[in-house]
């Protein structure tokens, strides 16, 4: 059985393996003033669009996803004829609308296949399953990186989706944003005024930089610490923990709003390095999306894994 992937471009996997394992991209469109980009993952162009409009301008940005028909037409021009069964891995449905798009359309692709199949000169029924990753940035890519690995092994559609909906209720996502009046910015103009002027101005006097976890559907502070290098330096120390302890899968994502070398170059990511290769733990990283970059600014560093209920220590 022919089995694919679909995600949409806020997840943050490197784009060489996107096009090793043919996964497919919902692009979303990012309008900055003039300035348009779509987001097909693609690291140069991204950082192109950070350096000229969302360092200065991201704030006001207008994102712009695939709609219920986009997703409807990509399926029956490509997908129904290349593939068996799609899984289709959204970002959490509590911060887009991809994931309710996705679904919509699904129903009618369901129901439009099956003459476009079979002038393709196949017969047999076509499946598709929406799956919320109820994460966002490279919290996504855990999904994504297990159904290849479960493809690849010859496991069925049943069994890997009950894979993925298990590990969309473990999966972890922590991020430390460089730039608090950003992020207050930037829910302005969404109409979130979850972060005040106030605690924005007293976050950036006194250099306190929160430690943020995304955790089924949900988003929430974990750990406040002074500068961002040390609580950086503390995010990857937790990280390199959790991989001693155990992971639900061997795959470790990381993502940076900017150029790798510097991620690379920050307090505590050798350690991480090294424990995820003492532990057969895969690395994963990538530039963050340009919707990403639009949402937390230019800086933000992203762990994830998928684990056991923990704390943050």
């Amino acid at each position: 059985m022919r089995i694919g992937i679909v995600v949409d471009s806020t997840c943050d996997l490197p784009k060489d393996f996107i096009d090793q394992h043919r996964i497919v991209i919902l692009p979303i469109t990012i309008r900055i003033d003039d300035a348009i980009q779509v987001d097909y993952r693609d690291p140069e162009a991204t950082l192109a669009f950070l350096h000229s409009h969302i360092a200065e301008r991201g704030a006001n940005a207008e994102t712009s996803p695939f709609t219920v028909q986009q997703i409807h037409d990509l399926f029956l021009e490509r997908l129904v004829i290349d593939y068996d069964h799609v899984f289709c891995l959204t970002v959490t449905k509590t911060r887009s609308p991809i994931f309710e798009n996705a679904q919509k359309a699904s129903y009618a692709i369901l129901n439009d296949y099956r003459p476009i199949r079979s002038a393709a000169g196949n017969q047999t029924p076509f499946a598709l399953r929406v799956i919320d990753s109820q994460n966002l940035f490279c919290a996504q890519a855990i999904l994504p990186v297990e159904a290849v690995r479960l493809r690849e092994a010859g496991e069925g559609p049943a069994k890997i989706r009950a894979r993925l909906e298990h590990l969309a209720m473990h999966t972890h996502g922590y991020a430390v944003p460089r730039d608090l009046y950003y992020i207050r910015n930037r829910g302005r103009a969404k109409g979130d005024r979850s972060v005040s002027l106030f605690s924005a101005a007293l976050g950036t006097a006194l250099d306190i930089k929160p430690v943020l976890h995304a955790y089924r559907g949900e988003t929430g502070p974990a750990a406040k610490i002074k500068g961002f290098e040390p609580a950086v330096r503390k995010l990857f120390e937790f990280a390199a923990k959790r991989v001693v302890a155990g992971l639900m899968t061997p795959t470790l994502a990381l993502c940076y709003g900017g150029e790798l070398e510097e991620l690379r170059a920050m307090p505590g990511y050798a350690a991480l390095r090294e424990a995820c290769e003492t532990h057969g733990v895969e690395v994963y990283e990538s530039v963050m999306s340009l919707t990403g970059m639009v949402n937390v600014g230019k800086g933000a560093v992203v762990v994830a894994f998928a684990a056991e209920a923990h704390a943050f220590a």
